[in-house]
């Protein structure tokens, strides 16, 4: 069985969106990338998430051809892998439909980053993509997807801000490798539910100031970031 370590990886990464309460019924998947072998392996789709073990999982190519695996992919694999393509330094993806981040992406509004908790994984607002149009969703329609996320970052860098909410869908978000995806998008949403409360209680609320946010993003993925303990070499 190819990449049975980054199989474990994406089942537990799939697993914790479960656990957190991320997804609904079969919705959402979450994918790693085996960069050198240019291998992804993804959830397949529709299958329910207490029944899936790792050879389930989907292994395909950077164009979504499947290399190994009897089940179809995840429908959305081709934005996975359109993300993988443009951003070189992703090693995971978790899709959702998480409940606050979908609500801020159907009301086609991007997350502000009102305070230190957003800052300290995300660095500013999470971006919404424009809105499909008509030729995209009934042309690739998934793949349309990735290039319309690839599109709200031509100016941000996506490991500095990991997530993003396609218009009228719901929260994509990545990181290093498939754990740090699923974490990210856990941040994600609670980013989300608290910047709808803060925007409840004071409509006009401000968003953070840039040195409050430089200093919370930076001191955990700063290059001299000190939050939490040194690691050591095993």
């Amino acid at each position: 069985m190819l990449l049975a370590k980054l199989r474990e990886a994406v089942l537990e990464a799939n697993l914790e969106l479960v656990r957190r309460g991320l997804v609904l019924s079969t919705f959402g998947s979450a994918s790693g990338l085996a960069r050198d072998e240019g291998l992804i392996v993804i959830k397949p789709s529709g299958v329910r998430y207490d029944e899936m073990k790792p050879e389930h999982l989907v292994v395909t190519d950077l164009q979504g051809k499947v290399v190994e695996g009897t089940l179809r992919p995840s429908s959305d694999l081709p934005t996975h892998a359109a993300l993988y393509r443009a951003f070189p330094s992703i090693g995971g993806i978790a899709h959702t439909h998480s409940e606050y981040a979908t609500a801020w992406a159907q009301a086609r509004k991007p997350i502000p980053c009102y305070g230190t908790t957003h800052a300290d994984y995300f660095h500013g607002p999470i971006p919404l993509t424009d809105a499909m149009s008509d030729e995209e969703i009934n042309g690739e329609y998934e793949a349309n997807t990735g290039v319309a996320i690839i599109r709200a970052f031509e100016k941000i860098d996506p490991m500095a801000v990991p997530a993003v909410l396609v218009a009228n869908h719901g929260p994509f978000a990545w990181g290093a490798d498939a754990r740090k995806a699923s974490e990210n998008a856990w941040m994600l949403e609670a980013a989300a539910r608290i910047a709808y409360f803060t925007a409840c209680i004071n409509p006009h609320a401000s968003s953070i100031g840039k040195t409050l946010l430089d200093r919370h993003f930076l001191r955990k993925h700063g290059q001299k970031a000190y939050y939490g303990q040194a690691r050591t070499k095993e």
